[in-house]
């Protein structure tokens, strides 16, 4: 029992180190696991990596039923007695980590791997940076069990391997342990490191009259405003939907959201004309975000800035198609956003009521 406890302990440590670094994870993306016995322990949907150090995010499942699930084609996610509408079952992801043989697994949203993964030339490009790994290119296919199943093809190929990057989506690494895995995730990070490219510093006086004069307020992150201030990001986010949290999280299924704005004229009311956005892309100015934007939105639009300042202005970009974005946007994923808050909004109040 000690030693299953060990386990969860270091799985615990490591989800939280990965959940802090917003280039790796933003908001509830990305999960972790271990194989223990017949038990897979998994993040819970909707959960936090980074609350991982301040309470338990994983839960255990049937590892045994959950293979047979998949075996007749089941999502396992889907089928675990917890998951409920108020409360949250195991990670969409939990097929992908029922499949992989490896004892410990990590799925995260590398901003580093995404801005490759979005790109129509991605595996030749990450072939020479990956060379000498044990990896595998995954196209795109929407999360849940079509991911798990385009992965178990993979390794019907490549037994022995432990990286996989997904199309359109993030980075999964598998090992014998936590420092195993966490090794290789940061092996690589390494490899597929890129420079962001610099942005024109926000136009603060112009974002704080809008401010004034609105509902909106500045974004906390200075580095969100490279959305509106870099020429090269903008035009990139206005082509079309890079990936599916994209989406998810700003409750929108087309680049319309992204797409810059003119700076309002002194007195022009831009919350009405702008009412139900999260927040505002203001051209040459920078952002801001409505009243009502969450925590899990605003850290989604963060890594968002992150990639696509990782995108050189010559790459071919590989946009989420409309049935790509159907196929994805469903109640599931509208439910894990809408946890994802929840969970987000739980803890801050319980750290103010201990504070």
């Amino acid at each position: 029992m000690s030693n299953v406890k060990d386990e969860i302990t270091s799985l615990l440590e490591l989800s939280g180190r990965i959940g802090q670094n917003a280039l790796l994870t933003q908001a509830s993306t990305g999960n972790t696991s271990v194989k223990l016995g017949n038990v897979l322990w998994v993040k819970a949907s909707g959960t936090w990596l980074a609350h991982a150090r301040q309470h338990n995010i994983l839960m255990p499942m049937d590892l045994e039923y959950a293979r047979e699930c998949v075996r007749r084609n089941v999502d396992p996610a889907k089928k675990h007695p917890s998951a409920s509408e108020d409360h949250p079952g195991p990670s969409i992801e939990t097929a992908l980590h029922v499949v992989l043989p490896h004892r410990v697994v990590i799925h995260v949203h590398s901003v580093n791997t995404i801005a490759w993964a979005v790109r129509e030339d991605a595996e030749a490009c990450l072939a020479q940076r990956l060379a000498g790994l044990r990896w595998r290119w995954i196209p795109y296919v929407p999360s849940g069990l079509p991911l798990a199943m385009e992965i178990e093809r993979a390794l019907s190929g490549a037994l022995d391997a432990d990286v996989f990057v997904l199309g359109n989506h993030g980075l999964v690494v598998g090992g014998p342990d936590c420092a195993a895995a966490e090794a290789l995730l940061w092996e690589v990070e390494r490899r597929v490191a890129t420079t962001a490219r610099r942005a024109p510093k926000a136009d603060c006086a112009a974002l704080e009259r809008i401010a004034h004069e609105s509902g909106w307020h500045l974004a906390g992150n200075v580095t969100v405003h490279a959305l509106a201030t870099d020429a090269v990001s903008a035009r990139i986010l206005a082509g079309g939907l890079l990936y599916p949290c994209q989406a998810i999280f700003s409750n929108c299924n087309t680049p319309a959201v992204f797409s810059a704005v003119p700076c309002p004229q002194p007195g022009e009311a831009s919350e009405s004309r702008h009412s139900g956005r999260p927040f505002l892309i203001v051209q040459g100015c920078g952002v801001v975000f409505s009243q009502t934007i969450t925590p899990a939105e605003a850290a989604i639009l963060n890594g968002l800035a992150q990639v696509v300042r990782r995108i050189p202005a010559d790459a071919p970009v590989r946009y989420l198609t409309e049935k790509e974005l159907a196929d994805g946007l469903s109640v599931e994923a509208y439910r894990y956003r809408e946890l994802a808050n929840r969970q987000a909004h739980s803890l801050t109040h319980a750290m103010v009521r201990a504070s």
